[in-house]
């Protein structure tokens, strides 16, 4: 599977849909505006799941 390269994986919170603006790779855990936390793998990994294949 795979979803466009500037989709914002990592900076997209799973639960809300909120982007944050700024992420450093350095920062490992997150927590979006609306205050749910995040580890960065493991929210980037459900946001590239529910992002599906990416359209060709």
């Amino acid at each position: 599977m795979a979803v466009n390269r500037w989709f914002p994986s990592s900076k997209l919170c799973s639960a809300c849909g909120a982007v944050r603006e700024n992420l450093p790779l350095t920062i490992r855990e997150w927590a979006c505006a609306r205050g749910a936390a995040h580890d960065r793998d493991v929210n980037t990994a459900r946001n590239v799941l529910a992002a599906g294949p990416a359209e060709s």
